[in-house]
């Protein structure tokens, strides 16, 4: 009878060493669990931080200088539609282009630029036509080779950055070269004209609009 109490005693003794190692288990795994968020959250923090730089790049890139602010919001003339387009199809999206987009179809030159690979168009304004005498810009553009000329003395065979204007030698597709010097968002080309409106892409090109026509040296 003795004996009974005892065998008892000795299995709830196995019993509670048996379950012991269980809640140890349990409890590190929950503290486990908890950390593993902070863990995630640490992890996360420099992708976070990688994001936020790219974002910055991003805005860096973007088009600037004072015409810029005229360009629409939405649509095939905005930033994003030229983006679509190739230059010469892009440009003619742009009202402040017209004149240069008939002289680029009165050369012949739309299909030679928008199917150019990689180049940058230093794109004068209407307003840059108009500083050039009538009797003049009308002869011009009735003279296909002059034009042509003209034309091709604004286009570069490279995509150019704006870091690269800050002081450049470029050679141009009419076998000329423009020069081009500034810093942040002030740039002239030829010492001459001015950018306008920088850093525009289209689909295979970077413009620069400038406010005179360069003239071939």
């Amino acid at each position: 009878m003795n004996s009974t109490p005892r065998i008892r005693r000795t299995a709830v003794a196995l019993a509670a060493a048996a379950v012991l190692p269980f809640s140890l288990a349990a409890c590190s795994d929950s503290g486990s669990d908890s950390a593993a968020p902070a863990a995630e959250k640490s992890a996360g923090k420099p992708a976070a931080d990688g994001a936020e730089g790219q974002d910055q790049a991003g805005a860096m890139a973007e088009p600037f200088g004072p015409a810029c602010a005229s360009v629409p919001e939405d649509g095939a003339g905005s930033f994003s539609g030229m983006a679509q387009d190739p230059v010469a199809t892009a440009a003619s999206n742009n009202p402040a282009l017209s004149t240069l987009v008939s002289a680029v179809t009165k050369a012949g030159l739309v299909d030679t630029l928008n199917n150019a690979q990689d180049i940058t168009v230093f794109a004068p304004t209407n307003d840059a036509f108009a500083k050039i005498p009538k009797a003049d810009l009308d002869k011009v553009l009735n003279d296909k080779d002059a034009l042509t000329n003209i034309l091709t003395y604004h286009v570069v065979g490279e995509r150019l950055t704006p870091e690269q204007l800050a002081k450049g030698s470029f050679p141009t597709l009419q076998k000329g070269t423009v020069t081009t010097a500034g810093s942040g968002e002030t740039y002239k080309v030829n010492d001459a004209s001015t950018v306008v409106c920088g850093n525009v892409r289209t689909a295979n090109a970077n413009v620069y609009i400038v406010d005179t026509v360069l003239m071939p040296k």
